[in-house]
Order: C-alpha cells, then structure tokens, then sequence
C-alpha cells in the first residue's frame, strides 16, 4: 500500500513494535483498513468481497462527478451567482466563514511590503497592468502580489528574493488570521491562463503570509474544477497551518530568519527518524490535535497552545459544507489492493484523477499514501516511549537547524 523498500520498512516495524510492546499496530492498522475499505464498498452497492480495481475505481469517480454537480449548484444558490467566471470567489468565501482555527504566526504586512520593494517584481507589474510598485500594493492583496510573481518572475528574482528573508527575525512576525483570496480580474485570468492550463492546478499557499490563493480558472475548465480546488485549498490550509505554528515554536531560535527560509520551501521535519525516514512536523501537528489531551507543556510552551495545533479533517470539513458527502468522511487513508496496488479512496487522489481524466492504470495514490503514513505513525506516537524518542528530537529542533523532506 506504501510503495515502500520492504526490507527497510520491516526493519522500521520491528523497532517500533519492541518500541510500543509489541501491540501489532501495524497488523491492526492494515485490519481496519481493510474493514473499513469494505465498508464503502458496500457503501457503493458493490461486492466488498469481489469487486476489482477498475470498478472501485470507475465507481469512485462518478460518486465524485455527482457530488461536484451538486456542490456547484449549491454555491451558485448560496452566493447568488450563475456565472462560472465566480466559482472561485464562491470557494474561497466559503472557506472564508468555515468554523475553523485559523490563527496564525505569520510575516507583518509593512515587512512583507518592504521585501517587495527591495526587489520589485517587475514582470508582475507589467502582466496586470501597473507602472508603479505602490499603484499595484495600493490595488492588489499582498498575497495575490507574491501569487503574480510566483507566475510571472524568473527563478533569478525568486532567489535574490527568498533570498532576503535570512534577516528577518520574530520581531518581522505577528499573529493574524490564516486567510484565502480568489483574484478574479481579467488580467488576472490572462496572467494564470497558461499556468493553470499546464500543471492542472490553481491552488497556491504562501506559508510566511497565512494564506491561499485560488487563481482564476481557463475558460476550458476541467471536470470536478469547483471541488477539486476545494479539496487543494482545504489541504494546503492545513500546511500554511502546520508551517505556522513550527515557526512560532522556533522564534527563539538565532537562524530564524534561514529556518523561514527553509520552511517556506519544504516540509520542516525533526532529527527523530522513524522506519530510517525523518519525522515530518506534520505529523506532530496531526498528533497533538487529534489527542489534545497528551499535550506536553513543558515542551511546546510558552510559544505555542494545545489550540495551536489543530488540524482539520478535510473530509469533515466537505460534510459540513454539505452533508451529502459524508460518504467520504474517514476515507483518507482507505484503499483496496488490487493486483497488489492501491486504488485510492482518498477523495483528492480521486477528484485529481476525474479531473485529469486519468485512466485506471494512470491512478493517482500520493494523497492516500501519504495519510496512511502519517495514520501509522501516530498510531505508534501514542505509546510513551515513542513519544519520547519523537519529541527528544523535536526538543533538539529549538536549537538546531531541522533537515527538510
């Protein structure tokens, strides 16, 4: 299921299970899976016992076609617009008034500016129509600013400008909310015609800023687009998050201004390793929020809360929106091996390859290995000695610089 090296892998399991006294987590993680995933099956009207990959597959993806249709009309009614040119404006209000914790340690707008000025993005500028710098800061949302130079500017200008956030300190930092923006005008949708049209994507998230962007859509827009973009934006709220909340844990810490750097390009991970592979911050994220009750004090504060590190379940999230897609609640981890490969219930793997129009043997899996991952070791994280040898490491992150995934 993990397309993982079985020698390596069976050496990680047998560490941890010494580790946690030998409880077969892995065996009874593998056992509710496969309960689960049967579950669903039944769920679809399909034979858990004798349905093959293509048919889940082929299933999966017209449950998925029907929940967009009625999503669609669902924002169209709630917001009061027809027009799919406001699909996007449609999502990002939505994720805009969901009941979630979306407090964030985040970079102060005048420092974000300042950076700005020092290297203008001049590129940007002329694609949505500027002469001046402080026109486009006057006009523009911060975020769609650093959104139009991720399109428009060449990697030279994003080193020299990454480049510049080695000097920033705490102090350059402030608690604000995590918030999502869907920049709509022509221009814009010109500036992210080629962009969305090539990588199938319209979602970015600026982790210094706390926020996503949702670009405008091409004119042929893909299938599923409305939910696909939701799904993308609800994902990468919980990585602005995460990201967040590892940078005000280490605002202490004398390289700062490098680990914002370094978080800002990859996933922060601990010097703690599990199954030979570092620990992702993610996890520890995922952990704490799902058992608020093993919170340790003595490690995460004063600079974070247990509120902190939340942590949504996109799936939940969905059903909130719309209570006819509780079918996919819990399905994050779900797959059936067929053929001795997955085929993913995670409704992302599944609305990116109905999106796509992926055939079956072109099937996307990343979203569900990497959910499983995690599920298996916080599974093992809940026995204290585990615990104990992930958070030494995570001790050791407030004077150390972490290695990146």
């Amino acid at each position: 299921m993990l397309g993982i090296n079985p020698p390596e892998f069976q050496a990680g399991l047998q560490q941890l299970e010494r580790a946690s006294g030998h409880g077969s987590v892995d065996i009874r993680l593998s056992t509710e899976v496969l309960q689960a995933t049967q579950r669903k099956l039944k769920q679809l009207g399909l034979d858990p016992h004798d349905t093959t990959g293509p048919e889940l597959y082929q299933a999966l993806q017209a449950r998925l076609e029907a929940d967009d249709k009625r999503l669609v009309q669902l924002f169209r009614q709630k917001y009061g617009s027809d027009d799919p040119a406001n699909d996007m404006s449609h999502v990002a209000k939505e994720l805009s008034k969901l009941p979630l914790h979306k407090s964030s340690f985040v970079l102060k707008a005048s420092v974000a500016k300042r950076l700005l000025k020092k290297t203008p993005p001049k590129h940007a500028m002329k694609a949505l129509g500027y002469r001046s710098l402080d026109s486009m800061l006057k006009h523009e949302p911060l975020a769609a600013i650093y959104a139009a130079a991720a399109l428009a500017e060449s990697a030279h200008w994003h080193h020299q400008f990454v480049d510049q956030y080695k000097k920033l300190n705490a102090t350059d930092f402030e608690i604000r909310p995590l918030s999502v923006i869907s920049p709509e005008t022509v221009r814009w949708q010109q500036l992210a015609e080629s962009h969305v049209a090539a990588r199938k994507h319209n979602v970015m998230g600026f982790r210094e800023l706390g926020t996503v962007v949702l670009l405008p859509l091409p004119a042929h827009r893909p299938p599923a687009a409305v939910t696909t973009s939701l799904l993308l934006a609800l994902h990468e709220m919980n990585e602005v998050k995460a990201a967040s909340t590892f940078l005000k844990l280490c605002q202490v810490r004398p390289d700062f201004g490098t680990l914002v750097q370094q978080v800002v390009r990859s996933e922060p991970t601990l010097h703690a390793e599990l199954f030979g592979r570092a620990v992702s911050w993610q996890v520890i994220q995922r952990y704490y929020a799902r058992f608020a009750d093993r919170f340790r004090a003595e490690v995460f504060e004063p600079h974070i809360q247990a509120d902190d590190l939340s942590w949504h379940s996109i799936e939940k999230v969905l059903s909130y929106i719309d209570p006819a897609m509780e079918f996919w609640h819990n399905t994050t981890h779900l797959s059936l091996l067929h053929d001795h490969r997955p085929v993913s219930c995670n409704i992302i793997d599944v609305a990116l390859g109905y999106c796509n129009g992926l055939d079956y043997e072109h099937r996307i899996v990343r979203y569900f290995r990497h959910s499983l991952w995690h599920e298996l070791i916080i599974r093992y994280l809940k026995h204290d000695n585990v615990e104990q040898l992930v958070l030494g490491g995570l001790e050791s992150e407030l004077v150390a610089v972490p290695e990146l995934a």
